[in-house]
């Protein structure tokens, strides 16, 4: 597959990190192409549907698993701006999608090559191709400036709270 198909999908999948962030969701999108379709997009939800397993591969693969019918994704392509995680690494592997790329690393918990491999474990009956880095700055950002911002707005919480003790001051 080519560079520049990857960053078009890639691109959709900021889209959907981008709608993430403005409902106040970790900014993670995800995208599943099938034939050089897009048959699923999906950003992460955890928070919305207090749900643990809201993570955005996950969405993405269980509408596509209903879109193709099957629960065997063997000929898609999943885009995900952020490395995915054990859970949704597993449900790669499950769902045989045999081709994986990312964006932005994830040294703390990424499960496609950077914390540990799992998608590339032999162990398993499958395995998964691992394309990293595309649009890395750009996905990299919008966790960032997520981040950040809500960094700032606890300390401004804090300094508020802080000034507003309920003592009289002159």
């Amino acid at each position: 597959m080519e560079e520049n198909e990857d960053q078009f999908f890639m691109k959709i999948a900021i889209e959907e990190a981008q709608k993430a962030a403005e409902i106040g969701e970790v900014p993670i999108g995800a995208v599943v192409a099938y034939k050089g379709e897009v048959i699923a997009r999906a950003h992460n939800l955890r928070e919305t549907d207090q749900s643990a397993v809201a993570h955005a591969e996950l969405l993405a693969i269980e509408k596509a698993c209903k879109t193709l019918g099957t629960w065997r994704l063997e000929e898609a392509t999943l885009y995900v701006t952020l490395e995915p995680c054990a859970m949704c690494s597993g449900a790669i592997l499950l769902s045989r999608i045999p081709r994986v790329v990312y964006g932005a690393v994830d040294p703390k918990g990424g499960c496609a090559g950077t914390f540990m491999n799992l998608l590339q474990d032999s162990r398993f009956n499958h395995q998964s191709e691992v394309i990293s880095g595309v649009l890395a700055e750009e996905c990299g950002r919008l966790l960032t400036s997520f981040f950040q911002e809500i960094r700032t707005r606890r300390k401004e919480e804090k300094r508020l709270k802080a000034g507003n003790t309920g003592a009289y001051n002159n």
